[in-house]
């Protein structure tokens, strides 16, 4: 085998390991980043209408993960506000800085959302949503400029499915590592509030989860125990009734085998066996 051979071997194998692990590999910032970028080449190769939403599409270690992206005038945000994805943007919003033109990128991280996003005490029991601002001025700058929302002090709304939980939070994490807790605006629709971007979803304490495996562990400890219990005394009269039917055997064997014939001996009445000599038997085969 070719010393070219294995270094090309190695190589390949070094490539698919890296392929596969990338999503490991993303912080939170990166993710946003690659997200931002698939979303923009999206945009370019639609040549997309004003107010239009596209899917954006992903490589297939980022494939359970859900990106669109929609272009808007500031002009149109501000009389109408945006109603896409997850999010109610509304009227009277304006991007900061001001823009002619803004993109939104709305993401979804489905079941990879633990991966970047976690709260020490608490279990996500949504995907983590969240939406980005952008200057949509030109598209295809390499280099483009982030924005932030000016809403007037009206909260934008998140609608995620109604929860019947009582001890559900929303929970808002910001780019620069915060994160905030808050009660659901209306817990029988699901809804939470922000005032910007950002990404969001829904949690409950752990404690919950882990009242329930406790009390889980416990019964089937219990039961284990009994059932053990119960097996190993069915198991020991088994083996009490297999001996004693044992011995039952044997005696009535033995008192089948030996028969002894009875005597009277004065007056008393004995079991006797009967005698029986071996005769003697000569060197010539004869019987004296």
């Amino acid at each position: 085998m070719s010393r070219s051979f294995i270094f090309f071997l190695l190589l390949a194998i070094f490539s698919c390991s890296f392929v596969s692990s990338t999503s490991d590999n993303f912080s939170s910032e990166s993710l946003d980043a690659s997200l931002q970028a698939f979303a923009f080449k999206t945009l370019v190769r639609h040549r997309p209408h004003t107010g239009a939403l596209y899917k954006a599409i992903l490589p297939d270690n980022l494939s359970s993960i859900d990106v669109s992206i929609v272009r808007l005038r500031s002009r149109r945000l501000w009389n109408r506000g945006a109603n896409f994805s997850f999010f109610h943007i509304p009227s009277r919003t304006m991007p900061v800085p001001h823009v002619r033109r803004l993109a939104i990128v709305y993401q979804n991280l489905g079941n990879l959302s633990s991966q970047f996003y976690r709260l020490k005490g608490y279990s996500l029991i949504t995907p983590v949503v969240g939406f980005l601002v952008f200057d949509a001025s030109n598209v295809r700058s390499k280099s483009i400029r982030k924005l932030s929302l000016n809403t007037m002090g009206k909260p934008i709304s998140i609608h995620f499915p109604s929860f019947a939980l009582s001890d559900t939070r929303c929970v808002a994490f910001n780019g620069n590592g915060t994160v905030y807790l808050s009660e659901m605006g209306v817990p029988a629709a699901g809804v939470c509030y922000c005032r910007d971007e950002g990404h969001f979803s829904v949690v409950v304490p752990v404690k919950r989860k882990l009242v329930g495996l406790w009390y889980l562990w416990v019964s089937g400890f219990v039961l284990g125990i009994s059932g053990l219990a119960v097996a190993g005394y069915a198991g020991m009269v088994g083996v009490r009734i297999l001996k004693t039917k044992k011995i039952q055997v044997m005696e009535r064997q033995a008192d089948e085998d030996l028969i002894l014939e009875s005597r009277w001996v004065g007056c008393s009445k004995m079991p006797s066996a009967a005698v029986t000599r071996t005769q003697p038997v000569l060197e010539n085969g004869g019987v004296q």
